[in-house]
């Protein structure tokens, strides 16, 4: 993939791949003999499938950072680096049926759940026609199965629990998976969350994004223990995975799905990655003093993207067929991006809105919880 030196971490730009990590990239999806079979029963369209969501992923937020040194936005919060932890996942669910509660950096879930990338990118604008009418730019789409992203990240395990919980009450082999950060794991709603869904083994998947860092908390000043064992505690199934190759994470996901469907009750999967940034766009700086750059550097040279491009590449698919597809990906983000900014033109928030600040947009729509009963 392309890189973008003004945009791009530093160690992305002179990304070149090591032979090691790509035989290692290979040999992890060849470990676990259940995942093996799920990833050798891909064909190539689903396998570039997951390299298209991965560039648009990438893209999204490429752009969102741009916009912050232009001076369109004041900041953003982005996913580079995690983003197989979003694209395996929700690509290993049914898009349609199943329903997904990201958080702000989870922002693949949405695009690759059916959302238009300019009604993402309008969000953060603040338009009157962004999803949630310029008041809040958590947004997401119920019609897509996509419930809007929290900013107390923990909350989104009982909400999904409880969604997870409907759809066994009504004998539908539905799905409902939500992200949490390592920090949000220290919530109570985190735990209580999991410990419904276990105790009522409901359909759900919960995974741990874990990043290394609670906003500016290393994991090591916030964590005793491995996140491994938390699964056996409360008696639900649980797994590890690489949460920067995209296939590990798809297998892991779509084993968990299957057992959900199956009855089975909810998985707890531990996803192992970095934020190679800040919390935000707006301390970046402050990422860097956090950890030893060894460690940006360690996590770099593990570009998820540029991995799977070389896996690809080992199995036939041409260099030239992942560079159209980037090319195709690129003009449809810019064509969106275009789109967007044209909308704070025309489209300004209605002023009257205003009385409604503080308030969760979401919660205003006409017919929410209907729609909530309806998913």
């Amino acid at each position: 993939m392309r890189r973008y030196p003004p945009f791009d971490p530093p160690e992305y730009v002179e990304w070149a791949p090591d032979p090691e990590l790509v035989r290692e990239f290979r040999e992890r999806i060849r470990r676990d003999p259940d995942r093996r079979a799920v990833i050798d029963a891909l064909d190539e369209a689903r396998l570039l499938a997951l390299y298209e969501g991965l560039v648009r992923n990438r893209l999204h937020d490429l752009t969102l950072k741009r916009w912050v040194r232009h001076g369109i936005i004041s900041k953003a919060w982005l996913g580079t680096g995690e983003e197989a932890v979003t694209i395996g996942s929700v690509h290993a669910l049914d898009r349609g049926r199943d329903v997904v509660a990201p958080m702000i950096r989870n922002a693949g879930a949405c695009h690759e759940f059916g959302m238009p990338v300019e009604a993402m990118l309008r969000g953060y604008l603040g338009t009157a026609d962004s999803p949630t009418g310029g008041l809040d730019l958590h947004i997401g789409d119920l019609s897509q199965g996509i419930l809007q992203p929290i900013s107390h990240v923990g909350v989104t395990v009982p909400v999904i629990a409880g969604v997870a919980l409907a759809f066994r009450r009504r004998r539908e082999p539905r799905v409902a998976l939500t992200w949490v950060g390592d920090g949000a794991t220290k919530t109570g709603a985190f735990h209580e969350g999991i410990n419904l869904a276990a105790v009522l083994r409901a359909p759900a998947i919960v995974i741990i994004q874990n990043n290394q860092v609670a906003l500016g908390t290393r994991l090591d000043q916030h964590q005793v223990g491995e996140f491994e064992a938390w699964a056996a505690m409360y008696g639900v199934a649980g797994g590890v995975v690489d949460g920067n190759n995209v296939l590990d994470v798809y297998a892991a996901t779509r084993l968990a799905a299957d057992r959900a469907r199956a009855g089975d009750g909810p998985t707890l999967l531990v996803a192992e990655t970095f934020r190679m940034g800040g919390h935000a766009t707006h301390d970046e700086a402050e990422a860097r003093r956090t950890f030893a750059p060894e460690l940006f550097r360690h996590w770099g040279r593990r570009d998820p993207i540029g991995l799977y491009e070389e896996y690809l590449v080992g199995e036939g698919i041409g260099r030239d067929t992942l560079e159209s597809i980037e090319a195709r990906v690129t003009a449809e983000v810019e064509r969106a991006a275009e789109l967007a900014l044209a909308s704070r033109e025309t489209a300004a928030p209605d002023p009257a809105s205003a009385e409604y600040a503080g308030i969760s947009a979401g919660v205003r729509q006409p017919g929410l919880a209907a729609r909530l009963a309806g998913l």
